[in-house]
């Protein structure tokens, strides 16, 4: 069977808060793959950055559903499901 996500109705129409991740900005750091949280619009550098400020503010508000911020990709992931989306 295959999974679902169970958070899709907190995904709202969002805009972008920043045109990079906002904690790596405010601190004066390189940022690499931005994901914006589908909740809010905040927008964080993912896992593999040293920061993780995605993951951070997932964990710090709850917001469960992020979209990959970068040129070209279409697909989300639910953190609280642990699951891929397409987000198109």
């Amino acid at each position: 069977m295959d999974r679902i996500c169970t958070h899709l109705d907190e995904v709202r129409p969002v805009v972008p808060g920043s045109e990079g991740c906002e904690e790596c900005l405010a601190l004066g750091d390189q940022w690499v793959h931005l994901r914006m949280c589908l909740s809010c619009g905040h927008v964080g550098c993912c896992d593999s950055s040293k920061n993780r400020h995605a993951t951070r503010h997932f964990r710090r508000t709850e917001h469960p559903v992020a979209a990959s911020h970068e040129p070209g990709e279409t697909w989300a992931w639910c953190y609280a499901d642990r699951l891929m989306l397409d987000a198109a």
